[in-house]
Order: structure tokens, then sequence, then C-alpha cells
């Protein structure tokens, strides 16, 4: 029999994804989720996932819900679970509970496990709806890029000109956007795991590159800084600031003399791969997704850009307009081959475009990593 969604059910869904983006940030390395317990058109138990308090959404939930979970419709972001890790699953506690209904905002993006929770419960005689809400994807677009290939979720930002520009020459810091700009960025980086750039930036910028959101994360940011000569200064922030959380990839032959500086000051220098005399792109990021990165915001210059861009590595573009005009001369978002890039890029998806203070804020997509990351699980 199908079933047909009743009227409040996107106003309920909706407020459990207002519940599972409080866990940006402190749930790593699982994903955001969130829960509520509806009964009688009324909320009787809620709750969202942080990591280091172990429960899922959906057992907080149905212990705030108590005895009124019976015969009550649980609204949740994401897919049940129905394996035992940390935690048993999700499941034994819903049928357990006698929940009489689920919606289910996405399925768990894991193909190892899709679909396994909601078939447990149909099993159990619990009506079961799935509603394939975009911005439950997008919420968990980064866990659901890491584990179905072992890579993190890449988003290239930047701030530029109307007419594309990043800086006035090369080697010259340009602030282009407003307060509302950096704040937004400040938001990216909260939702990220990593930050990476290139020595260039770091040399142009003397960046700190931490996340100055002011809300809480369980673990560090870590700032990755590509370098492959090792010309990282030893009095730059992030030298200055490091705490186990600024990983310098270099190729070999490194400045032993300066590599040894560098970590007795708390930094760790990861030797790879190298093309063209750079360190591989493609090489990082499988380093990181190695680690349990799962997100990395891509914070660089024009080169550095053009490197990801043409490995194919950029899931998203955030991209900050300024509206201003630069014209010839100044230093574009990306130094890459125009003829060659042009042919075989593709167009964005999903595109989205925003005022953000005085500038304008561009969103849009390379790749739906829920349809065309489908591969196995790389280790």
């Amino acid at each position: 029999m199908r079933w047909e969604p009743e009227p409040a059910d996107a106003i309920w869904i909706e407020r459990a994804l207002s519940l599972a983006r409080r866990a940006i940030g402190l749930a790593h390395p699982n994903p955001h989720v969130g829960a509520i317990v509806v009964k009688g058109h009324q909320k009787v138990g809620q709750g969202f996932h942080e990591y280091d308090q172990r429960h899922h959404a959906e057992i907080i939930a149905l212990a705030q819900a108590g005895a009124k979970a019976r015969g009550a419709t649980l609204y949740v972001t994401l897919e049940p679970c129905c394996t035992t890790g940390r935690t048993g699953p999700c499941t034994k506690a819903i049928i357990g509970a006698g929940i009489s209904r689920v919606v289910a905002a996405i399925e768990d993006p894991n193909p190892a496990v899709q679909g396994c929770g909601l078939g447990e419960l149909k099993r159990a005689g619990i009506r079961v709806e799935v509603r394939n809400d975009m911005s439950a994807k997008r919420l968990n677009e980064a866990f659901a890029k890491w584990i179905r290939t072992g890579l993190p979720f890449v988003t290239l930002k930047s701030a530029l000109t109307l007419d594309g520009q990043i800086a006035v020459r090369p080697g010259h810091s340009t602030a282009l956007t407003g307060s509302a700009a950096r704040a937004a960025v400040h938001r990216l980086r909260h939702s990220a795991d990593a930050v990476l750039t290139g020595i260039g930036t770091v040399l142009a910028d003397d960046p700190l590159l931490n996340d100055r959101s002011g809300q809480r994360r369980r673990c560090p940011l870590v700032r990755v800084i590509l370098d492959s000569y090792l010309r990282l200064p030893l009095h730059s922030k992030l030298v200055k600031t490091a705490r186990q959380d600024v990983l310098v990839f270099t190729t070999e032959p490194a400045d032993a003399t300066k590599a040894k500086a560098l970590a007795r000051l708390g930094i760790e220098i990861v030797s790879t791969r190298r093309r063209r005399g750079q360190v591989a792109i493609d090489s990082v990021l499988t380093e990181l997704g190695r680690r349990g990165i799962l997100h990395v915001l891509l914070e660089a210059g024009a080169r550095v850009n053009g490197s990801a861009l043409a490995a194919d590595v950029v899931d998203k573009l955030a991209l900050f307009y300024a509206p201003k005009i630069m014209g010839t001369g100044g230093v574009p978002m990306a130094q890459i081959a125009a003829s060659k890039w042009f042919r075989q890029s593709r167009a964005l998806t999903h595109l989205s475009v925003a005022p953000c203070g005085a500038d304008l804020f561009v969103e849009g997509y390379f790749h739906d990593v829920y349809g065309n990351h489908r591969g196995r699980r790389k280790n």
C-alpha cells in the first residue's frame, strides 16, 4: 500500500533539519542528524547527534518522548541505523518504543547499509516514508562523499571582482569583500574539517586560516599548506599558532634542517608525490581522506585553484563577488589553460545566487556526490 505524505511532514522535517544543523562541528566523523517525535500534532521529544555525547538523535528524541512515543511519528533527517557500532541500532529502539510511522529526509548514503534500516522498520509493520530532501542531502554531502570514496568533499571558496580577478598582481593581497562575506567565510570554515591553501597565499597574506565563527567544534580545524620547497616562514602566523593542527605537504628532497625546525614548532611535514614540480593535489586529498578529513575548504590562489580544477577534485564552488571591476593585469581566480579546460569543464548544477551584505554569493556544484560517486570505498 502506498502511503501519502501528511500536510505537516515538510514542516516537521524542516524543524528536524534545524536541529541537525546544530550538530555541525560537533558530530564529526558522523553525519549531522536531527530527530523529532510528534504525537497528536505536538512535539513530544527531540534531539540531535553530538559525537562526544554518543547517543544518536533518534535515541535522544525517544528518551524525551518516553511512553508518548507509542503510536507517534518519528521525523528524522537521515535513515535510522540498523548496525551496532559505538551504540546499538536505532531501529531496535524505534520498534521497541512503539513508533507507528517514520518519515526520513533521505536514505543513508553509505551503499553498504542504504535502505537496510528502513527495510527493518517496514518488516516490523512501521509505516516508512522517504522524502529525498535536497536540504538534507546538502547537510551531509561531505559525509556522503567520504563514506563512498574515502576522499574528502572539496569546496573551492574565492573572493573576486565581477570580472573574475582575485588580486591586483601576483603575490599581492587585495581586500575585495565586506564584513558580511568575511563572516560567511568563517561559517564555511566551521562546517569544514580542514582548510587548504598554497604557500603563495601564505607568503602574500600571512593568514591564520582558523575558525573564528565563535561556534563550538569537537575537532580543531586542520590547516593544510601545499609547499613544494618548504618555504613556510618560521615567524609566520601559521607557525606561531600551530597546535598540532598544521600540515605541510612538500616534495622530496625537502630541506631537512628547515623540516626539523618546523617540526619542533608543532608543524607536521608530509612528503608526497610531485607533479610538474608541485605537490600533487590528488595525493594530498587521498592522505587527508585516510586521516578522516571529510570536508576540505580550498582557500588558495590562482595556481592551486587551477591545479584543483584541472584535476577535477573540486565538488562545489562558493564564490563571493565584490561589485567592482578590476580590469586587465589582475590575477584570475584560476591559472589554467583556458582552451582545454573550457572544452572539458562541467557546467555547475544546483546554482544559487544571493546577496551577502554589499557583495554577491554564488554557489554551485560540479559533482553530485549522491549520484556520480558511487564507486567502492577506497581504503
